[in-house]
């Protein structure tokens, strides 16, 4: 008997099944980055008081990213000496994490949207909006939320 008269070629049929089992995950792997901030906020569970960074750990014209309690996260800065400020370090694109500042830039390292370390504000697109502030002050060599 000939197989190729009695409906589709095995191999077809096999090699069918094969990419309708593995497009779905080859799709989702094509959406955001890795770094995608969802479902969570940017202070967690921290309250008003908690500290969020020693002062000494946040460099002048740089910052860092801390993990706060609760599954929440920060973009802390400090574009001078005597300033610093946190942001929610979801880029407001895609949702992807922001970097620290670098070269006086925060920059989203998915699809290369920069904004201004001292105001939050968008500087170059595809975002549209700036970073959302999220209160904090220094109090002695601590940095704490408002």
């Amino acid at each position: 008997m000939d197989d190729t008269t009695t409906g589709p070629a095995r191999r077809s049929v096999l090699c069918g099944l094969a990419v309708g089992l593995l497009a779905p995950g080859v799709l989702a792997a094509c959406g955001t980055s890795p770094a995608t901030n969802t479902g969570t906020t940017s202070t967690g569970t921290g309250k008003p008081g908690d500290q969020v960074a020693a002062l000494a750990d946040v460099p002048v014209g740089g910052g860092l990213l801390v993990n706060m309690a609760g599954n929440g996260r920060l973009l802390v800065v400090r574009p001078t000496d005597n300033e610093v400020r946190a942001y929610n370090p979801t880029c407001p694109h895609l949702g992807s994490t922001v970097s620290p500042p670098a070269g006086g830039v925060i920059t989203c390292p998915t699809h290369g949207s920069q904004f201004d370390p001292a105001t939050g504000a968008v500087r170059k697109g595809p975002a549209t909006t700036g970073l959302t502030e999220v209160k904090v002050r220094v109090d002695g060599d601590r940095v704490l939320l408002v």
